[in-house]
């Protein structure tokens, strides 16, 4: 377990942004990294040279370069639930399994994909159809891992649509799966559900629920469902043939699922050659993970800067800002995916962490964000560090001044952190405004802007698949070496369990099949007051 003293020292001491940049020319270009065409500039934080140092010196002392090999060799480094951590398997295209995996469960996985290939050509060409001919839309049911992924993905990558419609199901609220199905026929639908042991009660009851629906309409149902689960029997007791059912090995976790049968919807939305690219693409950024140096590492130094804004310096929340409508489904990707990852509270022996564990992480797009909760970011009381990302072109050539403009915002709200705006500045605005004395002073007291609040920018050459695939790994190595400097476990996520295991015992309660008698007061109060009539 790391020593967090040295760390927390130099940050209670920590520089300002500017004073960095005063005292070294090429601060910029020595505080950047990059990875192909992707840059990643973080010398607008008050990490100086030393503390950079110190942070590396941290991530070696704790092994990340070791963990992260041993991740890719299939070691059980889920050691909660004794499973190796394989997910990068899924995006692994050379045909070669690395040192430590048997070739067998790479090749086990091409054959899945290939299937799940041959699957979505069927669809997309017509050779599968529904009862009324040709498929017009699909419905991915599943919720977590099983849908904020592939939702996310196929949002993002919308100029490349060119397959049935995608529609994405999570929220057990009777609302999301009656609006989703509003307007779509059942007899050009198909259904896919996404549940490792189709067992999941808020996808299970949405996915019964589709059933009905199409069952109006459509004399064989189960026709038009697929499903991305292991447990055959119970996808062959829905009716769904098991050349539609689509496995997956349970070294992968619902967060990490994305890159295979998980991101079935996206293959058939933008076509399986669109869906390689964006494997490639995290495939890509494996590569720089494991053959970078750390100091000039991209996932390596997105998370010592976490590190640096939460363990060291304090910082409880982080805003991630895409300046791209497309990714505006990003943050709450990456909420899961940090938050599951490494909202923990124990070590790996599981002894109490001296520090605290994953920040809150949370955001929108730019520029919505900017005339929301922006004023707090540059106003508020608290620091929140922010990361920004933006593409150097957008998809709509025609509409480039619309992407210069967006762009000139994302580079001038990490600007505007930086510089701040002094008491003096603000009174010389306001004396140009014709204002005195006190209301001069009481009006430019409301103008001033603390400054030195630290941000990064990831620049990416436009959102195609192959930059979305980067772009994810990059994220989830960071949270990797994230957990293993903490010395957590990244993979397990038992804090889910308990809300699941009394909502299970609510139900019949609520129904009027048992008794409320053994809740506490305050719930026991709620059931009555809901006045539930089943």
């Amino acid at each position: 377990m790391l020593d967090w003293s040295k760390l927390k020292t130099r940050a209670s001491a920590r520089p300002t942004i500017m004073s960095l940049f005063s005292e070294n020319r090429n601060r910029a270009e020595e505080f950047s990294a990059v990875a192909g065409e992707m840059l990643f500039d973080y010398s607008k934080t008050q990490i100086d040279q030393d503390s950079l140092s110190l942070l590396i010196e941290m991530a070696r002392e704790a092994e990340v370069e070791n963990c992260r090999d041993e991740m890719f060799a299939g070691v059980h480094i889920n050691e909660t639930e004794d499973r190796a951590v394989l997910h990068t398997l899924l995006r692994n295209l050379s045909g070669d399994a690395p040192d430590g995996v048997e070739q067998s469960e790479l090749d086990t996985v091409e054959s899945i994909r290939m299937r799940m290939v041959q699957f979505s050509e069927a669809v997309r060409d017509g050779s599968f159809t529904g009862q009324g001919g040709r498929i017009t839309d699909v419905v991915n049911i599943g919720i977590g891992g099983s849908d904020l992924g592939p939702a996310m993905g196929t949002l993002a990558l919308a100029p490349y649509h060119d397959g049935p419609r995608v529609h994405y199901v999570s929220n057990v609220d009777g609302a999301h799966i009656a609006d989703t199905l509003n307007g779509l026929d059942p007899e050009t639908t198909l259904v896919i559900v996404a549940s490792k042991t189709f067992t999941t009660i808020e996808t299970m009851t949405n996915a019964q629920t589709a059933r009905d629906w199409m069952s109006q309409k459509v004399s064989d149902p189960g026709a038009q469902f697929a499903a991305v689960s292991t447990a055959e029997e119970k996808t062959s007791n829905f009716g769904i043939a098991s050349e539609r059912v689509f496995g997956f090995e349970d070294w992968v976790g619902g967060r990490y699922s994305m890159w295979g049968p998980i991101g079935l919807g996206m293959m058939l939305a933008v076509g399986p050659a669109r869906f390689l690219e964006f494997l490639a693409g995290g495939s890509a950024m494996d590569t720089h993970f494991r053959e970078t140096p750390l100091a000039q590492n991209l996932p390596v130094l997105l998370a010592l800067v976490g590190i640096w804004h939460n363990q060291g310096c304090g910082h409880a929340t982080r805003a991630v800002l895409p300046y791209d409508q497309r990714l505006s489904r990003l943050p709450a990707y990456l909420q899961q995916l940090e938050m599951e990852s490494n909202g923990k509270s124990v070590a790996m022996d599981g002894s109490d962490l001296e520090v605290n564990t994953g920040p809150v992480v949370w955001g929108e797009p730019g520029t919505n964000g900017q005339h929301a909760f922006y004023q707090l970011i540059h106003q508020g009381t608290r620091v929140i560090p922010c990361e920004f990302m933006v593409a150097r072109s957008g998809h709509e050539v025609e509409l480039d001044h619309h992407h210069q403009l967006l762009v000139a915002n994302c580079l001038a709200q990490s600007e505007a952190l930086m510089l701040g705006r002094s008491l003096d500045e603000a009174r010389a605005l306001m004396a140009e405004k014709g204002l005195n004395g006190d209301e001069l002073e009481r009006q430019a007291r409301h103008r001033v802007f603390p400054g030195d609040r630290p941000s990064t920018t990831l620049v990416y050459p436009k959102l195609t698949p192959f930059v979305l695939g980067q772009i994810i790994a990059l994220y989830e190595h960071r949270v990797f070496v994230e957990g293993v400097m903490l010395d957590i476990n990244s993979y397990d996520q038992w804090g889910v369990e308990l809300g699941k295991e009394l909502a299970n015992a609510l139900t019949p309660v609520l129904a009027g099949e048992a008794e409320a008698d053994s809740k506490d007061p305050s719930t026991q109060m709620l059931v009555s007051y809901m006045q539930f009539k089943g």
